[in-house]
């Protein structure tokens, strides 16, 4: 196995689904204080969510509040209420082509612009037989750190 020409640099994000993103707020805006940044609504990933934080600078973390736009469709965003974690990547294209040659499975759509602007893209819930390493039942997005998030997280690493 070649060096690994990437690095994790921390979470970028949770990603939380639901029936209700009204009920979500309650907790994590209302209760938690959490501020709401936005908004992203995405036919095609069948999701309609708050976008809130916590902490600030290279230190925030993205808690995304999800909700479906149609109960029944694909992907389902609120059958697994701990629905996605995000980590932040130093070199995305990098790290995507590094680990699909290293058998790790991705969901399908490849690098896109994810809600908060960011290129991201996901390692699949489960393996198969083609790319023998998965999530294990959690879906892993991988977010391209802009660079003022790498500046500062290297600088916490020393």
């Amino acid at each position: 196995m070649t060096a690994r020409p990437f690095k994790v640099l921390g979470i970028q994000q949770v990603a939380i689904g639901g029936p209700s993103k009204a009920r979500l707020r309650t907790l994590w805006v209302e209760k938690f204080g959490l501020e709401v940044t936005g908004n992203f609504r995405s036919e095609r990933e069948n999701v309609d969510e708050d976008i809130c934080a916590m902490g600030a600078g290279a230190f925030k973390v993205e808690v995304d509040l999800m909700e479906p736009i149609d109960p029944n469709g694909k992907p389902a965003v609120h059958t697994t209420p701990l629905n996605h974690i995000g980590l932040w990547i130093d070199d995305l294209a990098a790290a995507v082509e590094w680990l699909g040659a290293n058998g790790v499975r991705f969901a399908p759509g490849g690098i896109r612009k994810g809600a908060a602007g960011f290129d991201i893209c996901f390692v699949h819930p489960k393996s198969n037989d083609e790319f023998p390493v998965g999530g294990e039942g959690v879906l892993i997005e991988l977010v391209q750190a802009p660079p003022d998030i790498i500046e500062a997280l290297a600088l916490v690493e020393g």
